[in-house]
C-alpha cells in the first residue's frame, strides 16, 4: 500500500500517518465547507442561475481542483470557488456593469486560460520567487490575522460598529456565546497536543450549537436541515448543473469591458493564491530558502480548477487559506487533498449534515489557525525599517482591508519605495520595480 500511496499522493510512511492525513482533511473540509451555503446564496441573486445548480457546481470545481492538487502536485491544499471573486462576479460585473452571467463566466474561463498558461512558462513562479523573503514571512502572519479575523467576524465575536467600523459583539449569548466555548475547547485540545484536536472542536462545538439558542433568531445555533414533513434530513440528492454548464458567450470577448473584467479576475486570484500558498507554507516545512516547493504543480492545480470551475458554472476556483486548518492538524500530502475531495464528493449527497455545522463551530478552527501561522514574524528584521515597515504593512491590510492581494500589493510598493527613499536600490530588483509600478496602476485604473 506504501509504494501506492507514495507514488499517488507523495505519502512517505517514514514521515507520514494515514489516519493524521485524512483527519486533517476532514478538518480543512469541515472549514471551508461554508462555501457550499454562501455560493448558491450568492450566486441566488442572478436570475437563470439556480441555488441547486449552484450548489453541485460549487462542489463539482472542489473536486477537480483539489484531485489535481491531491494527484498531481501532491500537497496538502484544498480549492473551491474564492470568496470576494464570487461577490464581484455577481455584484461588480452582473447587477452593476450590467452583464449577465454568462459573460461572467466567459471571463473567467479565460482568466483560467490566462493563468495555466503563465504558469506553463513559469511567469507566475517567476513572480512569486521575485517577492522578497521579507514580504514573504509577513505574509504568513498576516493570512494567519486575516483567517482569525474571518473567524470572529463570521461568529459575531467581532461585529459591524457605524463609529469604529467593528466592536466586540455581545459574547455571552448565540452564535459568540458557542464560538467562543468551541474555542476554549479546540485551544484545550491543541494544547494537550490531542490528535485530530482542530476537527474534534469543530464536532463538539456543533453539538454545543444543538443546546444553545440565538437570541437574534430565537433558533439553536446549530439548525438541522428538515424536510417538508418536518424531520430531520440527512440525505438529498444534487441538483443538475445543466442550466448554467458550458453557458458562455464570446461575442462580447474582444470588449473594453471584458478586458478589465478578466485583468482584476486575474490580479485577485494570483495574488489572492500566491498570498495563500507562501503564508500556508510557512508552517509545512514546503519553503526552502523563501522558495515554495513545487510552485508550479501547485499553481496549475489552481489553474485547472479555475477553468473547470468555469466550464460547470461557477465563479474563479482558487487555493483555500483555510488549509491551513488541516495543515495545523498535521497533513503534509496530497493525501490531504484527496481526503478533502473525497469528503465534497459526500458533500452532494450528505449536504443536509455537512450545512448544518454554523460558523460558531468553524470560527474557533480559524483562530487557532491564526495563531499558528504567527511565529514566522519572529524571522522578520524588524530593527530594520526598510524591511519592517513594507513588512508591517503587509500584515496590517490583509485583516484591514480584508483582502489577501491588497496586503501583497501595498506591501511590495511600500518595500519599493521604503528602499528608494534610503537610498537602498541594489535591493531592489528589476521585477520589484517592474510589480510597484504595475500595482500603482492598478489602483489606479482598475
Amino acid at each position: 500500500m506504501s509504494p501506492f500511496l507514495n507514488k499517488a499522493f507523495g505519502f512517505d510512511p517514514k514521515q507520514h500517518n494515514v489516519r493524521t492525513e485524512i483527519v486533517a482533511g476532514i478538518t480543512t473540509f469541515l472549514t471551508m465547507a461554508y462555501i457550499l451555503a454562501v455560493n448558491p446564496s450568492i450566486f441566488g441573486a442572478l436570475e437563470g442561475m439556480p441555488k441547486g445548480a449552484v450548489f453541485t457546481a460549487t462542489a463539482l470545481a472542489a473536486i477537480v481542483g483539489t484531485l489535481v492538487m491531491a494527484l498531481y502536485a501532491k500537497k496538502p491544499f484544498g480549492l473551491a470557488p474564492g470568496m470576494g471573486l464570487n461577490a464581484f462576479f455577481v455584484f461588480t460585473v452582473c447587477l452593476t456593469m450590467g452583464y449577465n452571467w454568462q459573460f461572467a463566466l466567459t471571463a473567467v474561463f479565460i482568466e483560467g486560460i490566462l493563468f495555466i498558461l503563465m504558469t506553463v512558462t513559469k511567469i507566475r513562479t517567476y513572480l512569486i520567487n521575485a517577492i522578497p523573503g521579507t514580504l514573504k514571512k509577513a505574509i504568513g502572519a498576516g493570512i494567519g490575522l486575516f483567517i482569525a479575523f474571518i473567524g470572529m467576524q463570521n461568529s459575531g465575536i467581532i461585529v459591524n460598529s457605524d463609529s469604529t467600523l467593528v466592536v466586540l459583539g455581545d459574547v455571552t449569548h448565540g452564535t459568540a456565546l458557542v464560538a467562543v466555548l468551541g474555542l476554549v475547547i479546540t485551544g484545550g485540545l491543541v494544547m494537550l497536543k490531542v490528535r485530530g484536536g482542530i476537527l474534534i472542536g469543530i464536532l463538539a462545538t456543533t453539538v454545543i450549537g444543538l443546546l444553545v439558542k440565538d437570541p437574534a433568531t430565537g433558533e439553536t445555533v446549530t439548525q438541522l436541515t428538515r424536510n417538508a414533513a418536518g424531520n430531520p434530513q440527512f440525505v438529498s440528492f444534487p441538483d443538475s448543473v445543466a442550466p448554467i454548464f458550458m453557458k458562455f458567450e464570446w461575442h462580447n470577448i474582444l470588449s473594453w469591458d471584458m478586458l478589465v473584467v478578466v485583468l482584476t479576475f486575474l490580479f485577485i486570484d494570483m495574488f489572492d493564491t500566491m498570498g495563500t500558498v507562501i503564508g500556508v507554507s510557512q508552517t509545512t516545512g514546503l519553503v526552502e530558502r523563501d522558495e515554495v516547493e513545487d510552485i508550479d504543480k501547485i499553481f496549475l492545480a489552481d489553474s485547472v480548477a479555475t477553468v473547470a470551475g468555469a466550464c460547470f458554472g461557477t465563479s474563479t476556483t482558487t487555493t483555500y487559506v483555510e488549509s491551513a486548518a488541516g495543515i495545523g492538524d498535521g497533513g503534509r500530502t496530497g493525501l490531504t487533498a484527496f481526503s478533502i475531495a473525497v469528503c465534497f464528493g459526500l458533500a452532494l449527497l450528505f449536504s443536509p449534515i455537512f450545512l448544518a455545522i454554523p460558523s460558531a463551530a468553524t470560527a474557533p478552527a480559524l483562530i487557532i489557525v491564526g495563531v499558528m501561522m504567527m511565529p514566522s514574524v519572529t524571522r522578520i528584521h524588524w530593527e530594520d525599517y526598510c524591511r519592517s515597515i513594507p513588512a508591517f504593512l503587509t500584515i496590517a491590510f490583509m485583516p484591514l482591508a480584508y483582502s489577501i492581494s491588497d496586503g501583497i500589493l501595498i506591501g511590495v510598493i511600500a518595500y519599493v519605495v521604503m528602499h528608494a527613499i534610503a537610498g537602498r536600490f541594489k535591493d531592489i530588483s528589476v521585477t520589484m520595480w517592474i510589480l510597484a509600478v504595475l500595482f500603482v496602476l492598478r489602483y489606479i485604473f482598475i
